[in-house]
């Protein structure tokens, strides 16, 4: 059967064959696996399914049906709507709550080297519009699990909150297609609310920061191994590190709810 590269999501090589998909394995796919094993035990929808390894050591995942932004821009609208954002909210905390009860194996690997503990979830790390799947008017799930890991859930959060809402540099989101700048305050809320958040609000603009510094710095400690598909990511590390500078000119009023 005829391999069909596939555009949505960020990872490099991915083809469908059928109703399954076959991506290159990294020292982490199997721990990553564990995790997607938990999901479809625990009934979680949203995630694909593992079916194992093919004859050149892929991993094989079944198929999410619908759309993806692949390569478009500007964006479709669908990311910006509000039912997308109550969608992803919800999809994200089911998520947390599944992976609550999941304790890896005391030698898992994951993308980011960090061990877990009592406390952590298991969070996707990359749940932007790039790798969600839409189909009609809802939100089918998620692809491209190779950053998931052990971390606190605001890690995330934070990460939808910076892509979705979306709170990314300015120049970034126009781009993509959002202009609705005034709308970002009640667009946040939105999302904090349909996840059930419960910290403090006025410090969830330290995390966002955080989580967008963090980012850059895995992209600059990458590049800076010299090779050239890292060194092609710095401009992204930019735009993190802008977005970051308009971040804190925002008003601390910005992340209190009305």
């Amino acid at each position: 059967m005829d391999e069909q590269p596939l555009t949505g999501g960020r990872h490099v090589g991915a083809v469908r064959i059928g109703e399954t998909v076959h991506r290159t394995a990294n020292p982490w796919t199997r721990s990553v696996h564990t995790v997607l094993a938990h999901l479809e035990k625990v009934g979680f929808e949203g995630a694909p399914r593992v079916l194992g390894f093919d004859e050149q050591g892929r991993e094989v995942l079944t198929y999410l049906h619908g759309d993806t932004i692949g390569e478009q821009h500007p964006w479709p609208a669908w990311p910006w709507t509000d039912r997308a954002l109550t969608q992803v909210g919800a999809w994200l905390r089911r998520l947390h709550d599944a992976t609550a009860s999941f304790v890896p194996e005391p030698d898992a690997v994951w993308f980011v080297a960090r061990p877990w503990q009592p406390g952590l979830v298991i969070t996707h790390n990359d749940a932007s519009p790039y790798n969600a799947v839409w189909q009609g008017d809802d939100l089918v799930g998620f692809v491209d699990w190779d950053t998931a890991g052990p971390f606190p859930r605001e890690r995330d959060l934070a990460y939808c909150a910076l892509t979705w809402v979306p709170l990314h540099a300015r120049h970034v989101v126009t781009a993509q297609g959002f202009t609705a700048f005034d709308d970002r305050h009640r667009r946040l809320h939105l999302l904090l609310d349909a996840y059930g958040y419960e910290g403090d609000r006025s410090t969830f603009g330290l995390e966002v920061a955080d989580r967008a510094l963090r980012n850059a710095e895995v992209i600059r400690r990458l590049a800076a191994g010299g090779e050239p598909s890292h060194r092609a990511l710095l401009p992204f590390a930019a735009n993190l590190e802008q977005a970051v500078t308009e971040l804190e000119a925002l008003p601390p009023s910005f992340w209190v709810r009305d």
